[in-house]
């Protein structure tokens, strides 16, 4: 039976046809927003003392359905920056999450912080449009690619002038990273098979990454308590999204979260 990631890819392939007829790889070099200056987005993940937060913005997820309403991604990436995000995930999935390229563009424009594309990449046109679309990185899963297909993507974000963070579900997966090449390696706590989660398991397939990569968790923190977990562990950022969606306002989320964790750093000082 197909697993949500495998029907996720699927669609994607077939979304990717239909995009590629509207609009040519050549036609994203037109658009307003790919000749503006990129920002940092794996220095903006090195903070000495704390965990950096990349915030989401996710309207809908295939296991929890529409998780906010009132979903406005330009006032939701505002909030996040006045929080202190360190960088901004837009989702722009359609079918799947509800998200829109539009979102990744209204959110650049926003804010002077990082923007990652949050998608399932497949193709080399993917990061041309998410540059199109005012990107500073993009989300690579090593899980949907193999390994000439990743390196392939790897050299479209570097000709795009992009970061990319590779995002690893298992351990194994780690042995096919390209290390001079990955900057920002994340690991995601949730088994897409049984959608459950284990920060541990997360930390513990991390703590494998060299040194000198950012190291990202991903998926299921919701606590200061989460935060000094990955903390203790040389972890430097942390993928929130679900947590702060469900918030009145997802800034002051961002800026609670951290209150939390910085008082359980002094508690123990």
């Amino acid at each position: 039976m197909a697993s949500i990631l495998d029907k996720i890819v699927e669609q994607t392939e077939e979304d990717l046809k239909k995009r590629k007829q509207k609009i040519s790889f050549r036609d994203f070099r037109s658009f307003e927003d790919y000749e503006r200056d990129r920002r940092d987005f794996a220095n903006a993940l090195r903070k000495d003392g704390e965990v950096a937060i990349i915030a989401e913005i996710k309207k809908a997820s295939p296991s929890k359905g529409e998780i906010r309403p009132d979903f406005d991604p330009q006032r939701i990436a505002a909030q996040y920056q006045d929080g202190g995000a360190s960088a901004i995930s837009v989702l722009t999935d359609e079918p799947f999450f509800k998200g829109h390229l539009e979102y990744l563009q209204i959110a650049s424009r926003e804010v002077v912080i990082p923007i990652l594309r949050k998608d399932f990449i497949i193709d080399p046109y993917q990061v041309e449009e998410a540059r199109a679309y005012g990107a500073d990185a993009v989300l690579l899963i090593a899980t949907i690619t193999d390994g000439h297909q990743l390196q392939e993507l790897h050299h479209a974000v570097d000709e795009a002038g992009l970061q990319a963070l590779v995002e690893c579900y298992h351990e194994d997966e780690l042995q096919h990273l390209d290390f001079d090449q990955v900057k920002v390696t994340g690991v995601n706590n949730r088994d897409l098979k049984k959608f459950e989660v284990d920060l541990h398991r997360g930390v513990s397939i991390l703590q494998q990454v060299p040194d000198s990569i950012v190291r990202v968790s991903e998926s299921g923190l919701s606590s200061g308590k989460d935060l000094k977990l990955l903390y203790e562990h040389d972890i430097q950022a942390a993928l929130i999204g679900e947590h702060f969606m469900r918030q009145e306002d997802p800034g002051d989320g961002v800026s609670q979260l951290q209150d939390e964790f910085f008082e359980l750093l002094e508690t123990e000082a």
